[in-house]
């Protein structure tokens, strides 16, 4: 007799709906990533590149529109992946709704805390790479550096 396998839940968007207000996560292929709040640094850092892209685009006259945390990212139609990025572009307007984007971004970043490092530079690289995203950026601020590349074209403000 063979032992029986652990069959594992996969969740879906409506179990982060029903989270507890105040507590955050994600949603990749199905698992839940609880997520812990942000540091001050981690705000700032966030907050002045969100300025610096939203002046950017603005001042080109660019359609594209840039978002801060908590907005939800609908990476595919099914109902198993949501993301928060730190902050998201998107160029297409007809990917937003009311409840966020549904859709790969065009441009996401993410800084990185201690307890989101394997999650930033690995799960959400792959699958923000093979959801279609067109420029991923990781900023790290305890090893003071950006990284990132692009798909295609990385002109926001046209």
């Amino acid at each position: 007799m063979s032992p029986a396998l652990v069959q594992e839940k996969l969740h879906t968007v409506d179990d982060i709906y029903s989270l507890p207000d105040g507590q955050r996560a994600e949603l990749v292929d199905g698992q839940i990533y609880y997520m812990a709040l942000p540091s001050r640094k981690h705000q700032e850092i966030s907050g002045e590149l969100f300025g610096i892209i939203r002046e950017y685009i603005r001042s080109k006259n660019g359609s594209c529109r840039p978002y801060i945390a908590p907005f939800a990212v609908f990476l595919s139609e099914d109902n198993r992946n949501y993301v928060e990025p730190d902050i998201s572009v998107i160029c297409d307007p007809d990917k937003l709704n009311d409840k966020g984007c549904s859709g790969a971004p065009d441009w996401i970043i993410e800084i990185v805390s201690p307890g989101s490092r394997r999650m930033d530079y690995f799960t959400k690289l792959f699958k923000y790479r093979t959801a279609g995203v067109r420029e991923y950026w990781i900023v790290d601020p305890d090893r003071n550096r950006i990284t990132g590349g692009c798909k295609k074209s990385c002109v926001y403000g046209s």
